[in-house]
C-alpha cells in the first residue's frame, strides 16, 4: 500500500514559500527525531539553494539517543548545514536556537541589521510549539495532529530574528514508499488517510527486529512473538481488543500500538537509520528504473503495432 497525502493547501504553501525565499537569511528546518529522513522534505534544498540552514531534530526525547548523535552527523557533513536534536520539554534547549542562528551569519550585525529566518517542516512536527516558546508567548496554534497551521506569519523574536512562520507541507510522491508509513506513525499524515492495522503491521515489524525488549516490557509479554501479526495478537488479548467469537480486532489493536509508540510508552524509538534509508534510496531507485523501462518498452509495442497497422492498409 502506497502512502500519499498532498492537498490543495500544501500546494499553495510550496508556492508562497518560494516567492518569499529570496528575502530569507536562515532557514530553520524542523524533523521528527523519530524519522529524521521521511520527516526532511526533498523540496527544501531546491527552494533554500545555498541558505544555511539549521537542521532541528525535535521530539528527541522520544527517539533512541544513539541514532540520534548518527543522524546528527550525518547532517553535519552536509554544506551549510547544522543539526541539534531538541525535546520541547526543554525551553533552553529551544531558546539556544537564536544563538546558532547568529554563529551562522557570521557577516551580519544583528544590532544594525536584523535576520530574516523562516521555519519549515512537515505537518504535526512541532514548529507551532517552537516558536511559542521562542516568542515567550502564545502566538501559532499548536494541535496535536497534522495541518494545524494554514497560512505564514512573521514573528519578532529577540537578538533582532524576525521569523517567518510557514504551514506544513509534504510533497506529492513520497519515496521510498517506507516513509510514508512512517510518517503515518508518527502522525504527519492525517488518520482518516490509512488504515491503522496496515501501518501497525509495518511498526510491529520493525520493533520486533530492532527493539524486541522495548516490545515485550510494555506490553507485558513472556515470549516474543514471532512476527507483525502475532504481535498484534497478542496486545489485542492483553489490551481486550477483541471481537466476538474471541477473535482479535486488529483495527483495535494496531490503534493502540499506533498510540503507545506516538506517546513515547516503549521508551526511545527511532524508525530508521543513515544505513537503512541509503539502502533503500538505492532499492527505489531500481524499481522506478525498472518501472520506466516497462513502460518504454509497452510504448515502443503499441507504436509497432500502430505501424503494423497502418502498413496493412
Amino acid at each position: 500500500m502506497s502512502i500519499n497525502w498532498f492537498p490543495g493547501h500544501m500546494h499553495k504553501a510550496r508556492k508562497e514559500i518560494a516567492e518569499v525565499m529570496p528575502q530569507v537569511d536562515i532557514i530553520i528546518e524542523m524533523l521528527d527525531a523519530r524519522i529524521p529522513f521521511s520527516s526532511e522534505n526533498p523540496l527544501v534544498p531546491k527552494l533554500r539553494r545555498d541558505t544555511p540552514c539549521i537542521k532541528v531534530l525535535n521530539k528527541a526525547d522520544l527517539a533512541d539517543p544513539v541514532l540520534t548523535a548518527q543522524w546528527i552527523e550525518h547532517f553535519d557533513q552536509q554544506a551549510g548545514i547544522k543539526a541539534i536534536p531538541i525535546s520541547q520539554q526543554n525551553p533552553e534547549q529551544i531558546r539556544a536556537l537564536l544563538q546558532l542562528c547568529e554563529s551562522m551569519l557570521p557577516q551580519r550585525n544583528l544590532e544594525l541589521r536584523g535576520a530574516r529566518a523562516m521555519i519549515m517542516g512537515i505537518p504535526n512536527v512541532g514548529k507551532s510549539t517552537l516558536i511559542n516558546t521562542l516568542a515567550k508567548r502564545t502566538i501559532a496554534k499548536t494541535g496535536n495532529e497534522a495541518g494545524v497551521t494554514k497560512m505564514q506569519q512573521r514573528i519578532k523574536l529577540d537578538n533582532n530574528v524576525i521569523l517567518t512562520d510557514t504551514p506544513g507541507f509534504l510533497w506529492p510522491k513520497l519515496s521510498p514508499p517506507t516513509c510514508g508509513y512512517r510518517l503515518a506513525i508518527t502522525g504527519a499524515i492525517k488518520d482518516t488517510v490509512f488504515d491503522y492495522a496496515d501501518i501497525a503491521m509495518f511498526a510491529a515489524d520493525y520493533l520486533l527486529q530492532v527493539y524486541p525488549e522495548a516490545v515485550m516490557q510494555r506490553f507485558q509479554l513472556n515470549e516474543l512473538p514471532e512476527n507483525d501479526i502475532a504481535l498484534l495478537d497478542a496486545i489485542g488479548v492483553k489490551r481486550g481488543a477483541m471481537r466476538k467469537g474471541g477473535v482479535v480486532d486488529l483495527e483495535k489493536a494496531g490503534t493502540i500500538l499506533i498510540t503507545e509508540l506516538r506517546a513515547g510508552n516503549l521508551g526511545g524509538i527511532t524508525l530508521e537509520t543513515p544505513q537503512m534509508v541509503n539502502q533503500e534510496l538505492i532499492e527505489a531507485k531500481a524499481a522506478e528504473a525498472a518501472k520506466a523501462e516497462i513502460k518504454a518498452e509497452r510504448e515502443l509495442e503499441r507504436k509497432r503495432r500502430t505501424q503494423r497497422k497502418y502498413n496493412k492498409k
